[in-house]
């Protein structure tokens, strides 16, 4: 017997700083993504300034996926994750992401590294994902569930297709903790990164969506709230870089 239930939803809901229609929430982010994915890796350098890279090397440390344990890595995008977490060590990866450009990317850097073998690819909505329940040991979100139109939903889905015993990580842009830092990181976002859009990527429009979708995101104890009436336990977070990003965790008990 399946554990979905579906959330009821206003008609409306955030895009950035705007308000949509939430049925077109998830064409628009749709649109963003296949705009950046020819250079969503370099634009992640400058826009983070190289420190993506120590983000999520804590990130699949902390998942610590063995070779005995299925991970689902949601909104994956061009790998990162997944190619981290078969590197070092883990066994089954499926790397799922909404959009079909960004797989695309992904899909070449696998071959590239020769790393397709312990790795499928799923192209899926996180709201409703095509796994059976308790079916996986670990899942995982990099960057990617404040794009979601209806994260409690993920959250409900992530708990349904874990094990009992199993366990989800979220890296996730957070509310920056150090008052110095504030001002120079929304001069960053909002001067700097539509800038770099327009010069790198020809975008400057995705850039500033995705500077204020960061801004939208529940804070690091909000987010642990979400989990936790998602049924999630043993919900924990710990910041990183002065609170830029946090890696949450919880637990299906």
């Amino acid at each position: 017997m399946s554990e979905r239930n579906t959330p009821p939803g206003g008609e409306t809901i955030d895009f950035g700083y705007r308000e949509v229609p939430r049925a077109e929430k998830a064409g628009l982010v749709r649109q963003v993504f296949d705009s950046v994915a020819p250079r969503y890796d370099l634009m992640n350098d400058l826009m983070s300034l190289g420190l993506h890279r120590a983000w999520k090397r804590a990130f699949v440390a902390a998942i610590a996926a063995s070779p005995r344990e299925g991970l689902l890595d949601l909104a994956g995008g061009t790998g990162d994750i997944a190619f981290k977490a078969l590197e070092r060590g883990a066994g089954r990866v499926i790397l799922s992401d909404i959009n079909p450009s960004m797989l695309q990317v992904a899909q070449g850097r696998a071959l590239e590294r020769g790393l397709a073998a312990n790795l499928m690819f799923l192209c899926a909505d996180a709201e409703r994902l095509p796994l059976p329940d308790r079916s996986l040991e670990k899942v995982s979100m990099a960057f990617g569930l404040r794009n979601c139109t209806d994260k409690d939903a993920v959250l409900r889905e992530v708990r349904r297709v874990l094990r009992p015993g199993g366990r989800f990580h979220c890296l996730e842009f957070s509310r920056v903790e150090v008052a110095a830092l504030a001002p120079l990181y929304d001069a960053w976002s909002f001067r700097v990164l539509p800038e770099l859009g327009r010069r790198v990527a020809q975008d400057a429009e995705s850039y500033q969506y995705l500077a204020e979708s960061i801004r939208m995101f529940p804070d690091q104890e909000r987010l642990a709230g979400m989990m936790r009436a998602a049924g999630l336990e043993r919900v924990r977070w710990q910041s990183l870089s002065g609170g830029i990003v946090a890696i949450h965790t919880g637990w299906r008990l």
